[in-house]
C-alpha cells in the first residue's frame, strides 16, 4: 500500500503512525485496498524539496507536497474498473517537507498531524488524478479530501 523514504530526515514513528492512518483510509475510501497499489511517500527538508521541485517541474523553490503520478486520470480508472494491476503496481510519488508541515500548522494554528494528514491525502488525490487549478476540479477534489480528513475525525482545531 505504501513505502516511507527518509531523505536527510530522522526517521520518527509518530509520522509513520499517521501516515498509515491517513494512507489505509485514502484507499478504503476509494475501494483500492485489495487494488496491489503502492504509493512511495519520501519525507524530506526543504531544501531537498526544492531541488527535486527545480529538477522535474523546472521550479525553482521550497514547497510542502509533490505529487508524481504514473497513471493519466482516465488509465487509472480503467484499470480500477478492471482490476487491471500487475503486482505492486506503483500509483505513484508524494514528497513532504516535514518542516514545511510544521511552519504551516503552526501559521494555520493547527496540530502536526492535522497538516501531515492534509498533505497525504492532497498528494493522494493528486495520484489519483485529481487536480485543484480550475475551480470546477477544486469542488470535486476538496469534498474528497474533507471527507478522509473528518472521517478521521482530524480537524482544524
Amino acid at each position: 500500500m505504501y513505502e516511507i523514504t527518509y531523505l536527510n530526515l530522522e526517521e520518527d514513528n509518530k509520522y509513520e503512525k499517521t501516515i498509515e492512518k491517513v494512507i489505509y483510509k485514502c484507499f478504503e475510501e476509494e475501494k483500492l485496498l485489495n487494488s496491489k497499489l503502492v504509493i512511495t511517500i519520501t519525507l524530506t527538508t526543504p531544501e531537498d524539496i526544492r531541488k527535486i521541485n527545480k529538477k522535474y517541474r523546472k521550479i525553482d523553490k521550497e514547497t510542502d507536497v509533490l505529487s508524481f503520478p504514473m497513471f493519466q486520470k482516465s488509465e487509472l480508472e480503467e484499470k480500477i474498473r478492471n482490476k487491471d494491476f500487475l503486482y505492486e503496481d506503483v500509483l505513484g510519488d508524494i514528497i513532504i517537507s516535514i518542516e514545511k508541515v510544521k511552519q504551516q500548522a503552526e501559521e494555520y494554528g493547527h496540530s502536526f498531524e492535522r497538516e501531515l494528514s492534509y498533505m497525504l491525502v492532497h498528494g493522494f488525490y493528486h495520484l489519483m488524478g485529481y487536480d485543484h487549478i480550475e475551480e470546477e476540479d477544486k469542488k470535486i477534489m476538496r469534498p474528497k479530501e474533507e471527507k478522509i480528513l473528518n472521517e478521521l475525525k482530524i480537524t482544524r482545531d
